[in-house]
């Protein structure tokens, strides 16, 4: 009986000390907040975490769309939240669901993200991961160019691409989209901006 106590201990101990691995390589993975005051210059964002710059890099290497711009996408889709998503909809008081499932740093939909980590391999992928989801928009600005022929430097068109879908931007849909063409002019200003910014980072 004293063995088997002992043997339960001895669990309950790998047990605690696996989750508390677990919870420490968890955070290690995560990018801390982008402050507010901070998000307007991609050197801050860099200065405040280098994961940002590290995530931004990698992504550029691998898929070709500049920092600038993935940070610029970035800022649009989920002004650096890890976990946004798109607000409730409501029917009087009672929630009736969200919109779409888009989720994370790239506001990425369930199907796409699926695809992706089904054609690149990186099976465990987490939206809200920066790594992970500035490698999704890198790979999806590499689809757009392949697909659609846009270049990966013109954030303009590789945003309204990114927000479309291929298909749609094919067809052109945007263009009955004058809202969304505003904003893209937005994500391609903000582009320029921290393209200037970036040119003097340390």
């Amino acid at each position: 009986m004293k063995c088997q106590q002992i043997l339960v201990n001895w669990k309950r101990v790998l047990h605690f000390m696996l989750l508390l691995i677990a919870s420490f390589f968890l955070v290690s993975c995560s990018s801390s907040p982008v402050p507010k005051s901070s998000m307007d210059n991609i050197c801050e964002i860099f200065a405040h975490d280098s994961d940002w710059r590290e995530a931004a890099e990698k992504s550029y290497r691998k898929w070709g769309t500049p920092p600038w711009t993935l940070l610029a996408i970035v800022y649009q889709e989920s002004t650096f939240q890890h976990n946004a998503r798109p607000d409730m909809d409501y029917f009087l008081f009672i929630p009736t669901g969200r919109p779409t499932s888009a989720y994370g740093y790239a506001q990425a939909v369930d199907g796409t993200w699926e695809e992706y980590k089904r054609k690149t391999g990186n099976s465990w992928a987490d939206r809200d991961d920066i790594y992970d989801a500035l490698d999704f928009i890198g790979w999806y600005n590499h689809q757009s160019a392949v697909r659609s022929k846009v270049s990966k430097r013109n954030a303009y068109q590789i945003y309204l691409a990114y927000h479309e879908g291929h298909g749609g931007y094919n067809r052109r849909t945007y263009t009955k989209k004058p809202w969304l063409m505003r904003t893209a002019r937005v994500v391609q200003k903000r582009a320029v901006k921290f393209m200037k910014q970036y040119q003097t980072c340390r």
